[in-house]
Order: structure tokens, then sequence, then C-alpha cells
């Protein structure tokens, strides 16, 4: 086990906080449409629907979840 062993998640991929997550949509020209309590919705012109985002600040963003918010935005994950 190495020290970056907390920071790396089952496929190898840096694990992403919420809000760089956020960061990383509104990079991309999303910008937050609406929020109701922690959830976020953000839209992009040219883009049909809006993305939630459960917003937790600095907690990490499962894998999977992280992952299906980009693919619904059709952001690329960096690595």
């Amino acid at each position: 086990m190495s020290w970056l062993t907390p920071y790396l998640s089952y496929n190898n991929i840096t694990a992403m906080k919420f809000s760089e997550l956020v960061r990383l949509l509104e990079s991309n020209g999303f910008s937050l449409q609406k929020e109701k309590g922690s959830v976020r919705y953000y839209s992009k012109t040219g883009c049909e629907r809006l993305i939630r985002v459960d917003f937790h600040g600095s907690r990490e963003v499962p894998t999977g979840t992280c992952n299906a918010i980009l693919r619904a935005a059709g952001v690329k994950r960096p690595r």
C-alpha cells in the first residue's frame, strides 16, 4: 500500500470531490439553473436536459455517480 491509495478509485482514476465536479461542469459551459436544498441543476445551451448534481461540498463523488453525471453532460473525465 502506498500513500496514493486513498486518492485512487478502483479504475486507477483520481477521485473527484463534488466541488471539483461542479467546477469541471462550469468550465465546460454549464451554469446553475436552479437549486433546491443540496440538489443543483445545471444546463448549457445545446444540451436539452438538466444535469442534476446532489452537492455535498468537499465529500468525494462515488465513481459510478460521477461517471453518470459526466456521461449525461457529455463531458470527458480528466485523467
